[in-house]
Formats: structure tokens, C-alpha cells, sequence
């Protein structure tokens, strides 16, 4: 699969599904609109698109979650099937170290290099500058992965801190760091400081004898195709998470009412803090896209994910503690995802629009 050209409002920027639709100033929704449901069968059969897993955040509460279509071709799928869930991996390895973070257990702004030197970039003396805030701000300077470089070596392409570029080795190294430092596995620590206290009892890192394959949404190309099942042995910060829809939607719930998080952590990951390179007045946070300022006076916090086979959404609205998460497992995703997301909010075609 190919997951070296993830990023984060991607899948959103290149869509002509709608241009900006400037709305009047409105008193925001407390509700998510589920009429996109009447369309869904008729929508994975355009695209493609075996299965979507839908979950549906009002007034901070779990309220929905589905799962419609098939794991493959003539396999149900059931509730709570399981889906890989490609760059959302990154928003769940984030809030764990913000946990820390509360907690006084890890600092933000401690150069990494303390913890953890990756080898590659070991006599290049701007990794001793390199922080957890710019891992999650992504301006560590890397590409997204090592392997686009022409050496296939990691590397600086600018000082840390001085702009903003994309980039899952950031949360590759941050996790060699953290493991280097507590002396456990990220697996490990993820169930001891976050999976229990948000109750989240199917998600996995890596494929570790626990997952149930026969309730995994097996990825599949712009044809329909299953491609084979990528089981990697060991945890990615930045990719490859498994999960259900009920326990992200657990996740959604418990990062937006602050669950582990100290006050001014909490306040400070959802504050736009750095530019986002290509789009129009959006920004990044502490390891979210912020977009601020909609028509209704609210603001979004967004990450997708991109996999080959894997399209996924997550949305959140905070002022009005409403929230979408979308999975599918089919390469034509995005088209499946961003009807929904239309549909579903009251300024769902203004947020896509944005870029």
C-alpha cells in the first residue's frame, strides 16, 4: 500500500465536489443530519466502495455508530468490524503524549534527542533542536517519509520550527523517543495511558494474534479488487492503526471533552498555531487541522487518512460538540466520505470547499 503520499487535507483540496458556498451567519446546529443514510447502498455501489463505518458525535455523546456494505465480496459487515484506518493513527499516538504531557511525564518542548537519535541524521546538528511540538505541529522538517528522498535516507530539509511540512517520520520519531524513554513498546503504553481510559478494548497497532481477521475490512482498489492484507508486526505512530467504529468514536468523544488532558493542553491542541501551507485560513494545531471561522461561527478540527484501499475521515466541531467519523475500505473512498460530510453538517459543503 502506499502511504507515502498521505497528508492531511489532501483528499479535501483536489475534490471538485464543491466549490466555496458562502452561507449567511447562522446560530450553529447541535445536530448531525443523517438523511445521508437513504444514499449510502447506492453510493458504495458507484464507487466501489465495499464497506463505510459511520460515527455520529452530538452534544458530546456517542450517539451513532453503522457500519454498512461488505468486509469483501460476499462477507457482511458486521458493527463492529474492524478497519484499518491509515493517518488516523496519527491523532490517537498525539493525544497519548499530550496525556503525558498533563500528566508532567514528557515535555513539549525537550529536544528529542535526549530520548532518541535516529542514526540517519545523527551528524546533522539540527536534530538536536528537534521537539515533540514540532512532531506535532509538523514542522520537524522532514519529508513524509524517508523513502521520497533521493539518498532513501532521512533528512532535514529545513531547520525544525521553521515552516510547516507534512510528515509522518516526525511521529516515527517521536515514537522512538517516547519508548526510549518510558522503556515500553508504544502498543504498551497507548493501553496503560489511553486505551483504558477511554475504553477502547478493539484497537490495535499492529497485527499481534488479537485481531479478529475475520471482522476486518479488507482494502480494496478503484475496481473493487481486495487487495492483500498488509499485517505488519510492529506499531507505526503514523499509519496502519486498527480499530472499530464504536472505539474511535469512544476516542472523539473522550479528546473532545478533555478526558487526560490538563486545561491549558487541552486548550492549547485545538489553537490555531502554524499556517497550513496550501489552503485558505487553516491551520494547524497540536497535531490537528484547524478551520476556523466558518459561516456559523464555529470552528472545525479535521485529519484524514489515505491509504491505498483506505479513505477516512474525522471531524469535529467543538463549539457545538457535534462530530462525524467516516471509514471505508475502498480506493474510491474519498468520494464516499465527502458526500457524507456534506450531507451530515449544516456547513459540511463550506467546509470542503475551503482550500
Amino acid at each position: 500500500m502506499n502511504q507515502y503520499l498521505q497528508s492531511p487535507l489532501a483528499v479535501i483540496l483536489f475534490l471538485a465536489l464543491t466549490t466555496f458556498i458562502q452561507v449567511s451567519a447562522q446560530t450553529p446546529s447541535t445536530k448531525v443530519n443523517l438523511t445521508f443514510e437513504q444514499k449510502i447502498p447506492a453510493l458504495l455501489k458507484e464507487t466501489n466502495v465495499p464497506a463505510v463505518g459511520i460515527a455520529v458525535i452530538e452534544n458530546g455523546k456517542l450517539k451513532y455508530t453503522k457500519v454498512f456494505g461488505e468486509l469483501k465480496r460476499g462477507v457482511p459487515a458486521p458493527s463492529n468490524a474492524i478497519f484499518q484506518v491509515a493517518s488516523l493513527t496519527k491523532p490517537v499516538v498525539e493525544v497519548l503524549t499530550l496525556q503525558l504531557v498533563s500528566k508532567g511525564l514528557w515535555n513539549l518542548d525537550e529536544p528529542l534527542a535526549r530520548y532518541w537519535v535516529d542514526p540517519d541524521v545523527k551528524d546533522d546538528p539540527r536534530h538536536q533542536k528537534l521537539t515533540t511540538r514540532h512532531v506535532l505541529m509538523h514542522q520537524t522538517g522532514f519529508l513524509n517519509w524517508r523513502s521520497l528522498s533521493k539518498s532513501q535516507k532521512l533528512e532535514f530539509t529545513f531547520d525544525p520550527g521553521a515552516k510547516v511540512s507534512y510528515s509522518g517520520e516526525g511521529l516515527e520519531y517521536l515514537r522512538h523517543a517516547l519508548e526510549a524513554k518510558f522503556k515500553e513498546p508504544l502498543d504498551r503504553l497507548a493501553q496503560k495511558y489511553l486505551f483504558r481510559l477511554y475504553g477502547m478494548k478493539e484497537t490495535h497497532f499492529f497485527w499481534d494474534g488479537t485481531v479478529d481477521e475475520t471482522k476486518f475490512a479488507v482494502a480494496h482498489s478503484k475496481e473493487g479488487k481486495a487487495f492483500d492484507i498488509r499485517k505488519n508486526s510492529t506499531a507505526n505512530a503514523a499509519d496502519l492503526l486498527m480499530t472499530t467504529m464504536q472505539d474511535y468514536g469512544r476516542f472523539a468523544v473522550n479528546v473532545m471533552n478533555g478526558k487526560g488532558l490538563s486545561k491549558e493542553i487541552f486548550s492549547e491542541m485545538w489553537r490555531p498555531l502554524v499556517t497550513f501551507p496550501s489552503g485558505k485560513n487553516l491551520f494547524y494545531g497540536l497535531g490537528w487541522l484547524i478551520m476556523p471561522d466558518l459561516s456559523n461561527g464555529e470552528d472545525a478540527v479535521i485529519h484524514t487518512g489515505s491509504d491505498d484501499g483506505v479513505k477516512t475521515v474525522i471531524v469535529l466541531l467543538p463549539q457545538s460538540h457535534r462530530g462525524l467519523i467516516v471509514f471505508t475500505n475502498g480506493e474510491n473512498g474519498t468520494e464516499v466520505w465527502t458526500k457524507i460530510v456534506a450531507d451530515a453538517f449544516d456547513v459540511g459543503a463550506e467546509m470542503l470547499g475551503r482550500g
